[in-house]
């Protein structure tokens, strides 16, 4: 999980824990295989990790947020980061009380999820409280959260006043998303959307990738997770979908994605 190509920097490893010893532990060897900076987990959602007091339950022991920020603060040189939800529940929105308590112990940039733990990822991410992040403190604030189309990204820039954004989900099977927020951001016209034959090579690249850091069997589980993603909305995807799901092997779907490119009646 800490694996990187250099190609890929600045790399930030993120932690989760609960507990400050373990955790300047943690960072330290992060630190020695070459992150450009730490970033703290106060966010995950996960029942597993939540049990354990881990992830998004940190947010209900503010003084223990506190001590595990300014324990890996001082445990490294590189910059120590932290991304957060908005509060645990919705009685309990807590994440501007948080946020000035990680400035304070000297996080360099916090990344605000609106949605609560207990949410997970339904309904509709609150905004309005990455906003309210942003008035309490100076350092810089990514907003997270129901970004997925260039202008939602613009969108939250002009309603939040953050500094950057964090894409999460709406990159799985969609990489194009970054070029076309860079482009509205630049005031750029939106380039047109993939045609299925660019996703389709896209999604054959990604394969001799998986296959390269996973193995062949690996990449073939994971590819046939993406496949929906990649084809989402596209008259036959369905189709086209169950057969990626039926190749028995990466050999197997190479074939049948050349074959689905050479045919010539997809678009």
């Amino acid at each position: 999980m800490t694996y990187f190509s250099e190609a890929e920097r600045p790399i930030g490893l993120q932690l989760f824990g609960s507990e400050p010893e373990l955790l300047v532990r943690a960072a330290r060897k992060a630190e020695k295989l070459g992150a450009d900076l730490i970033d703290l987990n106060l966010g995950c959602p996960t029942p597993r990790i939540v049990r354990n007091g881990e992830g998004g339950a940190l947010l209900l022991q503010p003084r223990l947020c506190s001590k595990i920020f300014k324990a890996v603060v001082r445990a490294v040189s590189c910059p120590v980061t932290a991304k957060l939800r908005a509060g645990w529940d919705e009685n309990r929105i807590n994440a501007v009380e948080i946020a000035g308590r990680a400035e304070d112990a000297g996080i360099k940039a916090l990344t605000v999820h609106g949605r609560t733990v207990t949410q997970g990822f339904a309904g509709r991410a609150d905004w309005e409280i990455i906003a309210r992040v942003r008035e309490a403190v100076g350092i810089p604030l990514f907003g997270n959260g129901d970004i997925a189309s260039a202008e939602d990204a613009a969108a939250m820039f002009n309603r939040c006043g953050c500094d950057g954004i964090a894409i999460g989900r709406a990159a799985l099977g969609n990489p194009w998303i970054f070029q076309q927020v860079r482009e509205r951001l630049e005031g750029r016209e939106v380039g047109a959307p993939p045609t299925l034959p660019e996703r389709l090579a896209v999604f054959q690249r990604h394969l001799e990738l998986s296959c390269n850091f996973r193995g062949e069997q690996g990449a073939l589980v994971e590819m046939r997770q993406q496949a929906g993603r990649y084809l989402r909305g596209f008259p036959g995807a369905a189709r086209i979908r169950k057969s990626i799901m039926g190749a028995t092997s990466v050999k197997n779907l190479q074939v049948l994605i050349r074959r689905l490119l050479n045919c010539g009646n997809i678009k």
